[in-house]
């Protein structure tokens, strides 16, 4: 299901609107919301190029570069709300990008280990 994979990326959306019309700092929400959908796009991306690599160690070289730059672009992005905007900017944009990544890791916990390219289950997908 692509909304269940993307949940964390529609519930930023969605939860803009109350969270800006109850006095959530507007340059904070953007810049921690961005942060987040700039890294999951990244994320995406990732997961379409690794495997076209052809040795393992360029494929586990990718990977590491992709998740330790993903980490430092979110916490660069807090970092940026929290000096351009203020503390109040900084702390809006950090809860949203906790709130999203508790929501993905929730999901990813649930949805069980990753299917390989062999299982009968992944077969299933691509051939229906």
């Amino acid at each position: 299901m692509p909304i269940l994979r993307y949940l964390d990326v529609v519930v930023v959306a969605i939860v803009a609107i109350p969270a800006l019309a109850l006095g959530a700092p507007v340059f904070g929400y953007l810049i921690g919301a961005g942060g987040w959908i700039v890294q999951r796009l990244i994320q995406a991306n990732e997961a379409r190029f690794t495997p076209r690599l052809k040795t393992p160690r360029a494929q586990l070289g990718v990977h590491l570069f992709e998740a330790f730059g993903r980490i430092w672009l979110l916490a660069i992005a807090i970092v940026i709300a929290g000096v351009a905007g203020d503390r109040a900017d900084g702390l809006t944009a950090a809860l949203v990008i906790f709130g999203a990544y508790t929501i993905a890791f929730v999901i990813r916990v649930l949805s069980g280990p990753p299917q390989s390219p062999s299982s009968p289950r992944s077969r299933q997908r691509t051939a229906g």
